[in-house]
């Protein structure tokens, strides 16, 4: 495994600005997700680790080796593709082996590499057949074996799991966690798909307009977000994002609400407006008797948790969490209770305001 660094990269595509100067570190052994909306660099940054794609500007380290000017097969990483990639008259034995035999390992090497990714796997059974054989998840686990038998510095992941139906993404996810666990290796995975990135991650770097808004564990993103784009990308649902005026200041400082209502901050507003205040669902509850009232318009029922959608008397819309036996119907009247711990404060240029 292998500790990777990049320093004020950049990218663009003819005109087009596709990363700017992002700086990152990421540890030997850490998985680390890349995360963000379609456009965002994500995969670019990706491919420019591989070596897929040429770094315009800035450094890149791998293993303390600088390789912005390496080939990709001199970088020592192994890539998973979206599409498999696999060879349709191979077998699955002769897909994973075949890089092997271009680079001219021994045969016992060989087999045995591949016996063993096989084995970590849960493949054994399989090694005889061909990718029109397979399922869309065996041909996915095909695909990183191919990867496992190179014994690279780290694993880089391009979306691997878009091409599968929900369920079978779930249990790949898992596969990937343990297979992380397993070999210890570090692990840098692309996806749009913040479930995949709140699961797997040790780290989630979100990427937003070409530049890094955030770096965080999963519960520091969730809990903590920098920004008005990561607290809007990150939970589903979203977090509530309500235009505000302040009133107010140090530990009097209160937020209005459009339709009047009063919510104490503990945070000091620094900065310049317009401001948002933040609300996640689950600190925003239905309760007997509440900061602000709301007309419930969708009722959502998921079992454990009801997510009521409501409206305030202004018109903001927010969403607000009830227990799983509310009584609460559309059109019905509802009280709405803020957890003033759980809230967060965005400025004018949509950054987030610490107490």
């Amino acid at each position: 495994m292998a500790g990777i660094a990049l320093e004020k990269v950049s990218k663009t595509f003819g005109s087009v600005e596709v990363i700017r100067d992002v700086s990152l570190e990421i540890a030997a052994g850490e998985f680390v997700v890349f995360l963000g909306p379609s456009g965002s660099g994500k995969t670019t940054l990706l491919r420019m680790i591989a070596g897929l794609e040429s770094i315009d500007a800035g450094g890149l380290t791998i293993d303390g080796v600088r390789s912005e000017g390496l080939a990709p097969g001199q970088r020592n990483v192994a890539m998973v593709f979206q599409n498999y990639a696999l060879y349709p008259h191979m077998t699955v034995a002769e897909n994973m082996a075949f890089g092997l035999r271009n680079i001219g390992l021994p045969e016992g090497t060989i087999k045995a590499r591949v016996a063993e990714a096989a084995r970590m796997l849960e493949m054994e059974k399989l090694l005889a057949r061909r990718p029109a054989e397979l399922s869309g998840g065996q041909r996915q686990r095909v695909a990183i074996g191919r990867a496992i038998v190179k014994e690279p510095k780290a694993f880089l992941f391009d979306e691997p799991l878009s091409n599968l139906d929900a369920a079978l993404r779930v249990r790949t996810r898992v596969e990937l966690a343990e297979l992380h666990q397993r070999l210890g290796s570090t692990m840098i995975y692309v996806t749009h798909d913040q479930t995949e990135a709140m699961t797997l991650a040790d780290r989630i770097v979100i990427l937003n307009n070409c530049q890094i808004e955030q770096v965080g564990t999963p519960i520091e993103v969730y809990t903590r977000p920098a920004s008005r784009f990561v607290a809007s990308f990150i939970g589903s649902p979203a977090m509530n994002l309500l235009p505000v005026t302040l009133t107010g200041q140090g530990d009097r400082a209160a937020a209005r609400l459009g339709d009047g209502a009063i919510v104490p901050l503990a945070t000091t507003p620094k900065g310049e407006g317009p401001w948002e205040l933040g609300i996640r669902p689950e600190a925003l509850t239905v309760v007997a008797n509440g900061l602000t009232k709301a007309t419930a318009t969708v009722v959502e029922r998921l079992g454990d948790r009801t997510l009521v959608y409501a409206k305030l008397s202004d018109g903001t819309q927010v969403v607000a969490q009830d227990g799983g036996k509310s009584q609460v119907k559309a059109g019905d009247s509802v009280d709405l209770s803020f957890d003033t711990a759980e809230l967060h404060l965005f400025d004018g240029q949509g950054r987030a305001v610490r107490g």
